[in-house]
């Protein structure tokens, strides 16, 4: 039988920087599947590359969407740009599965004439778009805002109703499929997006952080809905309010408030303290996220957050790094208790978590081995990755023997970049370096 052809699309993120879509791709790859993705240029990226296995094929992003219109003319030209690279890519390769992520909850009118073609469609269910317009826009009260919302949530229905299967990032995720979209249990299976921890693991940085300081970071999209400016109020407060000057923060990602982000750090007077990077890859985050002290969740609690599971949490496990939260349903089930919950908004809260942790160096290296060893053993890739491959080959009727997840190509003791890896079977040195975080 010849090896079934994959289509995936997502529109929010260009890939591989979407670590949940490279991960899913790089797993049906390694199961034998052929895969194809549709996504949105980043920056410098061609119209199309192959890498590692994996057929790109991209289309530059609509303009930043302001408004109803705005959101509108965003939605129609992504989802035209999608429907004309899905016909290139059939022209290509015949697929038999369309993969389509949200949000927008717009691609189940296209996987609905594909399937006139007898092609399959599951459903990657990335984000709840009823809960973020709550989020943004409160209860809807006039005509306008009640018929986005109706429009938002019928959206959302028919992407349930036409799927033939649904895949859903945690249990709140699933029960809303159920409940809203009418489905069986059966329908919907849970693929956590939980980090490959064989892979995303503490290196001894290039560029350690000074003896004397503590690192703070954040790594994520810098959203509206993000509350990266929340950091920020953090920082001020530590640096300006209580006097630890030795205090910095990397700020890892990028989004539409940045730019708003970097005037408002400047207005704070906290340019000496805070650094945004801007895009990264997985390259400079294990350099970040090894060297730094502190992982910062600033996602306030919101109809959308607080039933989303964050990936920051976990990636920050994955590099033993205790961090700080407000208070979500989803992140106290990623971390369980290797994070530290204050209520949600409460900055004076927030800085006082921190504090403690910056003066107890015992506990930041206590926390960041219970959260290593949460999200090797609990939260890790490859069971979800089995689970994910599984629902495509009761879908296709196609099944290859063999792992779900390929070699990362580093050597045993380095990454593919040839940094070494803090050896995590030796205690006292893991110890060592979440004390140090650097090299002995």
């Amino acid at each position: 039988m010849k090896s079934p052809h994959v289509l995936i699309i997502v529109q929010n993120l260009p890939v591989p920087l979407d670590r949940r879509v490279w991960l899913e791709s790089q797993a049906l790859v390694a199961r034998g599947y052929r895969v194809s993705v549709i996504c949105p240029k980043g920056p410098g990226d061609p119209d199309f590359q192959h890498l590692d296995g994996v057929d790109i094929f991209t289309y530059r992003p609509a303009p930043e969407a302001e408004g109803l219109l705005g959101f509108a003319w965003e939605f129609a030209y992504s989802w035209v740009r999608t429907a004309w690279l899905s016909l290139k890519v059939w022209r290509r390769s015949r697929f038999d599965v369309i993969q389509a992520c949200n949000p927008p909850d717009t691609y189940w009118l296209l996987a609905l004439l594909w399937r006139i073609r007898g092609v399959r469609f599951v459903f990657d269910h990335h984000d709840l778009n009823p809960e973020l317009f709550l989020s943004r826009f409160g209860r809807p009260d006039g005509l306008l805002r009640r018929l986005e919302y109706a429009g938002l949530v019928w959206l959302e229905w028919r992407t349930f109703r036409t799927a033939d299967r649904i895949l859903s990032t945690n249990e709140s995720y699933k029960a809303i499929a159920m409940r809203r979209g009418r489905r069986r249990p059966g329908h919907v299976t849970v693929v956590r997006s939980g980090p490959d921890t064989q892979r995303m693991r503490p290196i001894y940085p290039t560029h350690p952080r000074r003896r004397d300081g503590i690192e703070l970071v954040y790594l994520g999209i810098m959203g509206p809905q993000d509350g990266v400016d929340q950091v920020l109020l953090v920082v001020e407060e530590l640096v300006h309010r209580r006097g630890r000057t030795g205090l910095t923060a990397t700020l890892l990602g990028f989004g539409d408030c940045l730019e708003d982000l970097k005037r408002q750090c400047t207005a704070l007077g906290l340019d000496e303290h805070v650094t945004f990077t801007g895009r990264v890859d997985r390259v400079a985050i294990a350099e970040h996220l090894s060297r730094a002290d502190i992982g910062l969740c600033p996602d306030l609690k919101t109809p959308l957050n607080d039933l989303s599971t964050m990936n920051k949490t976990m990636e920050y496990m994955a590099y033993g790094l205790p961090a700080v939260s407000f208070d979500l349903v989803e992140t106290r089930v990623s971390g369980a208790d290797t994070v530290q919950y204050v209520p949600s908004g409460d900055i004076a809260a927030f800085a006082d978590a921190v504090e403690k942790l910056v003066d107890d160096e015992a506990r930041r290296v206590e926390l960041g081995v219970r959260a290593r060893e949460r999200v090797s053993t609990e939260l890790d890739w490859r069971p979800q990755a089995e689970a994910y491959v599984s629902v495509f080959d009761e879908v296709t009727g196609f099944s290859q023997a063999g792992t779900a997840v390929v070699d990362s190509g580093g050597g045993e003791g380095a990454d593919a970049q040839g940094r070494p890896y803090v050896p995590l079977d030796d205690p006292d040195e893991f110890r060592r370096f979440l004390a140090e975080r650097r090299a002995p």
